[in-house]
């Protein structure tokens, strides 16, 4: 559960959210790309191969699993961080040690931030990333393909009718999204209403009892062929419609949870579930 609400947790924070960048000369030619979500974009726009170094969990595509680790979210090693000689050090804001980070920058390292808040800073980060590494043309390409994708999104589900989710994070402490966490803000993309969006906290814990009380359509349970976790056994609650009537959505957190343009094929299954409840429910009335 750490690792899962650390992961989930620093992709979504408060504020608005962009790359902190500083002049660089020449495109970079040996990186260090200290998150998943950063490898992956560097891959999709085509400069994967510059990558000496990145931190655990990050899996796709398959031939980043070779990249060297040089650490993880609790804990960066520095020493092989410098005997990579990195000309750019992509850090993860809210998702690297700071303490870390800061040392990275005493030695005289070239760290530029992360830190995407908003489904639209997907394709900002892109553009950026082509900036830093050469590939503008590539990166702009993929940016456009985001943004296009979630407009369509956005236009196609903002005046269907409100499902009711209950968006099962975690299933011990029960915990749910909520506020400006990633899946609240694509919940409210795909024209679903959630009854704890304005709980304390983008994941605060909730009760059963609470979830009853909210009669939910549709249950969601993100899950991971790379990190099985355990799902709630709902059937103990047959008073809730999604119980009742077997309306649930397992979607892939590796998609969904993560901040690269690989979430708008995630998203999309995501809507396109919410939808088939909506219609469910819409033949039911």
């Amino acid at each position: 559960m750490i690792h899962v609400k650390k992961y989930v947790l620093g992709t979504v924070l408060y504020c608005f959210a962009q790359f902190t960048t500083t002049a660089q000369a020449e495109p970079a030619q040996r990186i260090i790309a200290l998150s998943p979500h950063l490898v992956e974009q560097l891959y999709s726009i085509g400069v994967g191969d510059k990558i000496v170094g990145t931190t655990e969990h990050a899996d796709y595509p398959h031939q980043a699993r070779a990249i060297p680790r040089v650490g993880n979210y609790a804990q960066l090693q520095v020493e092989k961080i410098l005997a990579l000689k990195p000309d750019l050090v992509l850090a993860w804001t809210d998702g690297n040690p700071a303490a870390d980070i800061n040392k990275l920058r005493q030695f005289g390292l070239n760290v530029v931030d992360s830190n995407p808040l908003l489904l639209t800073d997907i394709a900002k980060e892109l553009r950026v990333l082509g900036q830093l590494t050469g590939a503008e043309d590539k990166a702009e390409q993929q940016a456009q393909w985001m943004e296009k994708g979630l407009a369509e999104l956005r236009q196609r589900y903002s005046t269907q009718q409100k499902v009711i989710v209950f968006y099962e994070l975690w299933q011990q402490p029960l915990s749910t999204v909520a506020q400006k966490a990633w899946p609240q803000q694509q919940l409210e993309l795909c024209g679903a209403s959630n009854p704890f969006a304005t709980a304390i906290g983008d994941y605060p814990q909730v009760s059963i009892e609470h979830v009853v009380a909210s009669q939910p359509q549709l249950i969601i349970q993100p899950v991971s062929v790379n990190e099985p976790r355990t799902l709630l056994d709902w059937s103990r609650w047959p008073a809730i419609p999604a119980v009742k009537y077997q309306q649930f959505s397992q979607p892939d957190s590796d998609l969904v949870h993560r901040t690269t343009n690989r979430m708008l094929q995630g998203v999309r299954q995501l809507c396109a579930d919410i939808d088939k409840t909506r219609q469910f429910f819409a033949k039911k009335s």
